[in-house]
């Protein structure tokens, strides 16, 4: 649709570039760039909780754009998306400017959802960045163009239930190594999900699925073992070993339907859990889980695997706009002038305090200056260490092959009884590799 839009626009300029002289051409640049002539309506997808904020975000816009007319769809996200995929970026029912997740922006792009943002004039509108494109911006970027402008930060982050971990003697002054454990139950990971699992493959630099300069798709796990280098095959061991722990004592954790209630009931008071990791957005729940003043909130290297910080990945959320606007100079103005005043660092606890969301342009110190709980600063300092520390999440579409590749190999392990890391690595790389030969097809 934006491909369609943007030859409508080149046939409509040619016809006025035909008819109007040099002098006509120049009003039209000073009045398109005075912001008393811009004018238009926009409409803007905003979740409940969120809306005192838009709403004088939208003030300060119509401040510099008094014939703005900004409307609100009061939507969460996800369901907005669900719209956007069911129909397309004409529906009126999906709005002008939206927040997406990182990892939704390769397949809205390919499906002409999305209009290109001028993103680096707004970041040094904005102000905040050291760089703007080593950041989730960069990662915003496609083809050269911005999809997307970044939002909020999103990786996780380590809880710990302080009276669980008295009780087991961990000393919380250093980080808690997995090998070391002696029990199954002092560390919970979900390491049979990839969205967790791979905390521990960016701990050795394993690529699950990554390009190589010219393009080409490639993945670690496809290495014979003895390939593999050391300080990865240590990673696949250590996770091989924490499997075997939970399948000696017959524990729930590797069941993919029931072993997100085991971690939350071992993380209670008294059932053993000492650390599990999880995102800013789980605070609330973990928290009741662990029981009052009783959770102890870090960066994720506070675990560490065969030596090695666990590690996730930089993601988090955009805001976007439709492509249906993206030739449209006034609404397009508008839109943007929106997403500087959702995103300005003026208001970053006011935007916390309403979304839960940590700007990536704003310092750690400056949150733990605010007036925000003890508690939110603790998450906020544990997130932007962790996500400093992290790698761009890969948000090329092939990527999405790999949550059940992983998965599927990880869990074989139930069935198959590895009799060590070596064996265990074969059903990863029987899986990969038959994940890779379908990209070859």
């Amino acid at each position: 649709m934006k491909n369609k839009l943007k030859m409508l626009m080149a046939l409509s300029l040619s016809v006025i570039l035909a008819s109007c002289g040099g002098k006509g051409g120049d009003k039209a640049e000073k009045k398109a760039a005075d912001p008393g002539d811009v004018s238009g309506k926009i409409t803007v997808q905003a979740e409940e909780e969120w809306m005192d904020y838009y709403k004088k975000a939208a003030e300060r816009v119509k401040e510099k754009y008094p014939k703005a007319e900004i409307e609100f769809k009061t939507v969460k996200s996800f369901d907005h998306l669900d719209v956007i995929d069911q129909t397309d970026a004409s529906n009126e029912d999906v709005a002008d400017l939206f927040a997406i997740p990182a990892d939704r922006l390769a397949g809205l792009v390919e499906n002409d959802i999305l209009g290109s943002i001028d993103s680096k004039k707004l970041a040094d509108e904005i102000g905040g960045w050291d760089d703007f494109d080593k950041g989730i911006g960069g990662n915003f970027k496609i083809d050269g163009e911005y999809f997307a402008f970044p939002y909020n930060i999103e990786t996780l982050i380590t809880y710990v239930n302080k009276k669980n971990a008295e009780a087991k003697g961990v000393d919380l002054t250093k980080p808690i190594e997995l090998n070391d454990v002696k029990d199954e139950s002092t560390v919970l990971l979900p390491i049979f999900d990839a969205w967790y699992g791979v905390a521990a493959t960016n701990s050795s630099n394993i690529e699950l699925l990554g390009k190589d300069e010219e393009g080409k798709l490639f993945s670690d796990f496809t290495k014979d073992w003895k390939d593999l280098e050391p300080e990865k095959q240590a990673t696949v061991k250590a996770l091989y070993e924490y499997w075997k722990k939970h399948d000696a004592a017959g524990t729930k954790l590797f069941d993919p339907d029931a072993g997100w209630g085991y971690i939350d009931d071992t993380f209670k008071e008294g059932k053993g859990g000492v650390a599990r990791l999880g995102g800013a957005w789980d605070a609330a729940s973990i928290s009741e889980q662990a029981g009052k003043d009783n959770l102890e909130i870090c960066p994720i290297d506070q675990i560490t695997l065969a030596g090695k910080p666990l590690n996730h990945w930089q993601s988090g959320w955009g805001l976007a706009i439709n492509a249906r606007i993206e030739e449209d100079a006034n609404k397009k103005a508008i839109a943007e002038a929106m997403i500087k005043e959702i995103v300005n660092p003026k208001f970053a606890t006011d935007l916390y305090k309403s979304t839960g969301k940590i700007l990536e342009n704003v310092k750690n110190d400056d949150y733990q200056k605010s007036d925000l709980p003890d508690s939110d600063k603790k998450i906020i300092e544990a997130t932007i260490k962790s996500y400093e520390k992290a790698p761009a999440r890969p948000l090329f579409k092939e990527w999405g092959n790999v949550w059940d590749t992983y998965k599927n190999a990880i869990l074989s392990w139930n069935s198959v009884k590895p009799a060590n890391e070596e064996e265990a690595y074969k059903q990863l790389q029987a899986s990969f590799k038959s994940m890779m030969a379908n990209f070859n097809k």
